[in-house]
């Protein structure tokens, strides 16, 4: 009755509560009698341990020095530096050192003022926005290294007579040594148990996608290829990842999207010298061209499903895992595929054209890091559209090497592309004014609601 009658008097008393008490009973209609095993005193004035009890003002901070939550946060040290808490250790420092005007603004930022929730949603952002400009720039850096693709590749078969399976399988066997990175990394190079058959699926999703990209350079030009093949893997991605992962894009994405796409139907427009209006169309040349356009679309198909496959796999695998996966079904596709179509074997003969597959190899590889390391942060339909400044590229550096005139829509088209690109690149890394005070706003409001 005692300890009751001390919390239950006049409000204007002090309490303080131990650290170590459990829990406490108050009797409300029977007289209150302890229970064994639970202890419920109070350290009263003039008791042992009652200055260095916190009190009712001080509980807060109290709670917040031992909890649980703290001791989590404070073995993982990053989210320390993404939410501020330097500042509130700072502030701590403050406290404990110097009195007066340092320790009032010590306490302010404590207690979250106005200028601590800027500073902290401005190192948030900062870190953000670093992580998307590397991610963009891997982006672009791919879709460069793909542009490069494929004008090595039209050389490699217009002045060196290598066939595209075969520079597909000597890219393959390259990458094999990449099954040192999860062996580096003490992880089974054929996947996390549970996920290895879904990590199959992505390897030969992905290897078909190639197998038929460049089976399809043996019936239609490079160009044509490579932009039927950008083409439907955008279109069929933003597909399959709403129907398989329920991911959704945006509406400035999704315009985004479709004026780039209508800048690669523009650049496939048949040219002058391709159109059939004037002269017989000869059977066979129809469908080896229908044949052909047919493998890009279906390895635009294969492409799509390996982006969305290995976005459902991206806290699971690996990138250096990803590309031995490629590797190792490539090497086992490629060989049946070039049995399947009869393509010749053929061998490069001098040093400039070991040069040029060996630089294949380092674009193909450079391509696939950036654009699967986009897909952990982005929508797959996104790092398709991004790719889709392969066809520019490829454009400029066959003029830069063959000089010829382009067509409008050519021109038109790729012009397009750049454009879409461009505007998604700035979309998403220029910072927005109206977002960021609305961020803020909500992060006060959470910081002022009485249900923290």
């Amino acid at each position: 009755k005692m300890e009751s009658a001390h919390l239950l008097s006049g409000s204007k008393k002090r309490v303080k509560i131990h650290p170590h008490t459990v829990t406490a009973k108050y009797a409300t209609q029977t007289p209150y009698s302890p229970q064994p095993g639970i202890h419920t005193h109070f350290p009263q004035p003039g008791d042992e341990g009652y200055d260095d009890a916190p009190s009712f003002e001080d509980f807060g901070s109290f709670l917040e020095e031992t909890s649980d939550r703290k001791r989590l946060t404070e073995s993982k040290r990053w989210p320390l530096t993404l939410f501020g808490s330097k500042d509130k250790d700072a502030a701590h420092k403050l406290q404990a050192t110097g009195g007066g005007e340092g320790s009032e603004l010590g306490t302010k930022a404590v207690k979250g003022s106005g200028k601590g929730v800027g500073e902290q949603l401005a190192s948030f952002g900062e870190a953000s926005v670093s992580a998307s400009r590397l991610t963009w720039l891997g982006l672009l850096g791919a879709a460069l290294a793909h542009g490069c693709l494929i004008t090595l590749t039209r050389l490699a078969s217009e002045r060196f007579s290598l066939g595209p399976l075969f520079l597909l399988l000597v890219r393959s066997v390259i990458q094999l040594p990449s099954v040192g990175v999860p062996l580096h990394r003490a992880e089974n190079p054929f996947g996390p148990e549970g996920y290895r058959l879904r990590l199959l699926c992505y390897g030969i999703a992905y290897s078909l996608s190639l197998c038929c990209a460049y089976s399809s350079l043996t019936f239609v030009s490079s160009e044509n290829g490579s932009t039927t093949w950008r083409l439907a893997t955008t279109a069929l991605s933003a597909t399959l990842a709403f129907l398989l992962l329920e991911e959704k894009l945006g509406l400035a994405d999704g315009i985004t999207l479709a004026a780039g796409l209508c800048g690669l139907g523009l650049a496939l427009l048949p040219t002058a010298d391709e159109s059939y209006e004037d002269a017989p169309v000869d059977p066979v040349t129809f469908w080896r061209g229908a044949f052909g356009w047919s493998l890009s679309a279906l390895a635009g198909l294969w492409m799509a499903l390996a982006l969305v496959g290995y976005r459902s796999l991206k806290d699971r695998v690996g990138v250096g895992t990803a590309l031995f996966t490629v590797s190792w079904t490539g090497c086992l596709l490629t060989p049946a595929t070039m049995i399947l179509l009869q393509e010749g074997w053929s061998w490069p003969m001098s040093l400039p054209a070991w040069g040029l597959v060996l630089g294949l190899v380092a674009c193909s590889i450079a391509a696939f890091l950036g654009m699967t390391h986009a897909l952990t942060r982005l929508h797959p339909a996104l790092v398709s559209a991004s790719q889709s400044l392969e066809v520019p590229v490829a454009m400029l550096l066959h003029l830069a090497l063959l000089p010829l005139t382009p067509t409008a829509p050519e021109v038109v088209g790729n012009v397009m592309i750049m454009l879409s690109v461009g505007w998604l690149v700035a979309m998403k890394l220029l910072p927005s004014r109206g977002a960021g005070r609305r961020q803020r706003e909500e992060y006060e409001e959470i910081l002022d609601s009485p249900i923290k």
